[in-house]
């Protein structure tokens, strides 16, 4: 594939997660603020956006089996952890920016638990090993099968998890 259409559909494809989150996000805040129709809206163009973003990874060939895929998020999670919120924190921290540093800091915990999630599937794959998962809806933390009486990473209450 030539480069600029590999750049331009990595650039649409990074175009269409953010409108996807970011759609998201303002339906939960139409909902709250009473605007149910306008969340729905957002809520389908969202999805519409996720089905292009999918469109270009499977264009660029990003996608493969599922040992492969676990590998590239495992390393994936480790890099974002180690490097860029590492990175990010230590600015925040120098320029004196709590919020931001707490969010880094936060963030880069979540995605070590990330990495160890995907690592753990890499090596249960093969006993087709079930579990549930509890997500922490105030920083993003993973539990693996028990769901903990408070978030290990930023101390909300079980009530602010979310199961799968």
């Amino acid at each position: 594939m030539e480069h600029e259409i590999r750049d331009a559909l990595e650039q649409a494809y990074t175009g269409e997660a953010k409108a996807a989150l970011r759609l998201k996000v303002f339906a939960d805040v139409a909902e709250k603020e009473g605007y149910p129709q306008i969340a729905k809206l957002f809520r389908v163009i969202s999805f519409s956006e996720e089905i292009h973003g999918a469109r270009a990874l499977r264009v660029l060939r990003e996608t493969r089996g599922t040992e492969e895929n676990l590998q590239s998020s495992f390393e994936s999670e480790e890099t974002v952890a180690r490097v860029a919120y590492e990175e990010f924190l230590r600015k925040a921290t120098d320029l004196g920016e709590k919020g931001a540093a707490l969010h880094f800091s936060q963030s880069r915990d979540v995605e070590e638990g990330h990495a160890k999630l995907y690592k753990n599937a890499l090596t249960d794959m093969m006993s087709e090993r079930e579990t549930a998962y509890h997500v922490c809806t105030v920083c993003g933390y993973v539990s693996d099968g028990v769901l903990p009486d408070e978030c290990p990473v930023c101390g909300v209450t079980r009530d602010k998890f979310v199961s799968f």
